[in-house]
């Protein structure tokens, strides 16, 4: 039996134990960013309040700030694959049982949230000021500028760096085997255990893997295009009941 008759065979007898772990591994990613980036947007505000001179709100406030951005550093400085074992085995010490497909959600949503909360203070920081001075006109507080002007602002223009995280965690989602969440990588190594055909099992994985971030990736540039909106558009103006288009 050739090689690629060896693939087609394995994968034959063994196509619902693959599909269940791609499938696993594309709800670990997508819930996880999902969550990641609620913690991102909502760490990127806190970091945007703007703190008074001397008074106990801006002592709470800093120890807040100063927390969240332990938080970052830590959770961006170590690999996943350890937090995974610190965060299952470590709750587990203290007689705390979660699941493992929750206890890999809550670390690849932790994770995110550290590198999303980047992403977001860089959108903050790139919108004009004169943004915000307009809406501290009107009469606008720090939230409803943030919510209402700045942050959908900001979802735009990072949401490339957001589909980068999506296929990220798509691949990353294998290092959470350590704590046996039966994902694709861990399904793999299961089958090319009891098959001896390591090369041909993984060869199946790996087109698995590229088969969800090719699709999730042209769905992203799809979507990126949909809300940058059609490339050529006339403005009309109308006075009375007679449209004015752009140029006459």
């Amino acid at each position: 039996m050739s090689f690629l008759e060896t693939v087609w065979n394995i994968f034959q007898n063994n196509w619902d134990l693959f599909l269940r772990g791609a499938w696993i591994a594309l709800i670990l990613a997508i819930l996880g960013t999902i969550f990641g980036a609620i913690i991102g947007f909502f760490i990127g505000v806190m970091h945007t309040i703007p703190l008074q001179k001397k008074s106990f709100k801006t002592y709470v406030l800093k120890t807040i700030n100063f927390i969240l951005t332990c938080y970052v550093e830590l959770f961006r400085g170590t690999p996943m694959m350890v937090q995974a074992m610190v965060v299952f085995y470590g709750l587990y010490a203290i007689d705390i049982q979660l699941n493992r497909f929750v206890a890999g959600l809550i670390v690849i949503s932790l994770n995110t949230g550290a590198y999303m909360a980047e992403y977001v203070r860089g959108g903050i920081v790139s919108i004009d000021k004169g943004q915000y001075e307009a809406s501290e006109a009107i009469g606008m507080n720090h939230f409803q500028t943030m919510f209402y002007i700045i942050l959908p602002q900001v979802a735009r223009n990072i949401l490339p760096a957001t589909g980068n995280q999506l296929v990220m965690n798509i691949k990353d989602s294998s290092v959470l085997s350590v704590i046996s969440v039966v994902e694709l990588f861990f399904t793999t190594n299961s089958v090319a255990g009891s098959t001896y055909r390591y090369a041909e099992a993984f060869l199946i994985a790996c087109v698995l893997y590229f088969i969800m971030t090719f699709t999730v990736t042209r769905i992203l540039l799809w979507f990126e295009k949909k809300m940058d909106g059609p490339d050529s558009y006339r403005v009309e103006l109308v006075t009375g009941n007679k449209p004015i288009k752009d140029g006459e």
